[in-house]
């Protein structure tokens, strides 16, 4: 019986499940998926992600784990690239790959009549990539024009000059998508040997989600993980903190002169990781201080008393070796200043006084009312799942989660924002031309 007719029948005897109830399933490999199966629609996604991303960048190239993910579906096998896009079309097939910080990462949709061969193309993306000249010639060359693009978007850089003054001399400081020079220096080499050490079957984290039964998803998973390497050593990426900010003042505020009549303002202090215990604390806190959109502390000062700016916001940033509260924010050049001045009151306000008992509980009824939003197709249940998994919180996490808002209470807030928002002290960088800053 193939992979396709396998996961049809199961599909028929199915009941639908809630992301909650996934389990494990071990493929002979020893490879492991967090499984949850459901017949509504006949299809089944797939999310994966190795440990291992931009942070393993080879010394002065960075970029390269960027274009190592844009090649894997660039051609595999006896297929080149034309060839191997042409397959994923005429079977609707939907293979995508990204890197992060701290992760390679992809996923696959498709329908359960094109299973078996969805699951071959996989493994050949793989497992074997071609990294032909003519397709690493041409990402090289998208990836060069989007950073000559970005040059003039202050968003971009505002951001990078933000992270390299953050992490100045560490992996997170440097740029993932490269810079001109470091992705015009990156070799075939690099590329293979990054592929032989990142794309491992030890460190894969696989979710499943769809019309897919158990044993049906154990071949799958042989057949796609299964051939790959155990992987070789990562390099050690060290825990680190924002530089700079444990000088006296307001932190350190820094200039990317742009000649624009506006000025794009990134900002952050330390954090702490999804795996820490005052991270759902800290979530709560964030969203009242700037992560609630039009509700938010900063949304309501900065923009609807004052009209200072069109949007301002904060979220929080989680990587394995550092963790943020990062913010953003952009005003005239005149009005930097006040802006900035605001924001820091408004910190500094909630850090002291917290939020009333009323803004508190609002805060946790929007957050657990609106969870199940981020569950409402099969892809987005692979995604929470696989994110889940590679934070090491549990496969019942997601049942948890909404419990452990509803508890937060005012001792935790404020242990949170002495954690994490603390004396006030930010990293800020204002990109354009601000008369004061």
């Amino acid at each position: 019986m193939t992979l396709a007719d396998a996961a049809t029948r199961t599909a028929a005897l199915a009941t639908p499940s809630s992301p909650a109830k996934a389990r494990s399933v071990i493929a002979a490999s020893g490879v492991e998926a967090w499984h949850v199966e459901s017949p509504v629609v006949p299809l089944v996604a797939l999310a994966f992600t190795f440990e291992g991303g931009a942070a393993q960048d080879p010394e002065g190239k960075s970029g390269a784990v960027q274009m190592l993910s844009r090649l894997l579906d660039e051609g595999a096998g006896p297929y080149g690239s034309d060839a191997f896009q042409e397959r994923l079309a005429a079977r609707a097939i939907e293979l995508n790959f990204h890197a992060g910080p701290d992760a390679v990462g992809g996923s696959l949709k498709m329908l359960v009549k094109h299973a078996d061969e969805a699951i071959e193309l996989l493994a050949l993306a793989l497992a074997e990539p071609r990294f032909d000249e003519a397709a690493v010639e041409r990402v090289r060359a998208q990836m060069l024009a989007g950073i000559r693009y970005q040059q003039n978007d202050p968003g971009v850089m505002a951001s990078r000059r933000f992270f390299s003054e953050a992490y100045p001399g560490h992996p997170y400081g440097r740029p993932s998508g490269g810079t001109l020079e470091s992705v015009a220096s990156i070799t075939r080499d690099d590329l293979v040997a990054l592929h032989r050490r990142l794309i491992s079957r030890a460190r894969v984290k696989v979710a499943a989600v769809g019309a897919i039964g158990e044993a049906a998803l154990q071949r799958a998973l042989d057949a796609a993980f299964g051939p790959l390497s155990e992987g070789g050593p990562l390099a050690e990426v060290p825990p680190t903190r924002i530089a700079g900010l444990g000088t006296a003042g307001s932190g350190r505020r820094i200039v990317v002169d742009l000649d624009v009549p506006q000025s794009v303002i990134r900002f952050g202090a330390d954090g702490v990781p999804w795996r820490d215990p005052d991270f759902i604390p800290a979530y709560v806190l964030n969203h009242i201080l700037g992560g609630g959109a039009f509700t938010s502390r900063l949304f309501q000062e900065v923009r609807e008393k004052r009209g200072l700016a069109y949007s301002v916001g904060t979220s929080l940033v989680s990587h394995r070796a550092a963790s943020m509260v990062w913010g953003y924010t952009a005003t005239k050049n005149e009005r930097v200043a006040e802006a900035l001045s605001v924001i820091g009151e408004e910190i500094a306000r909630l850090t002291r006084d917290g939020p009333s008992d009323e803004e508190l509980q609002k805060a946790k009824d929007y957050l657990t009312g609106s969870y199940a939003l981020g569950f409402d197709t099969s892809t987005k249940i692979a995604h929470q799942l696989v994110q889940v998994a590679f934070e090491g919180l549990g496969i019942d996490y997601i049942s948890r989660r909404n419990g452990l808002i509803a508890a937060v209470t005012q001792d935790d807030i404020r242990r949170a924002a002495a954690r994490t928002l603390g004396d006030g002290r930010l990293l800020v960088v204002a990109a354009g031309r601000p008369t004061e800053i």
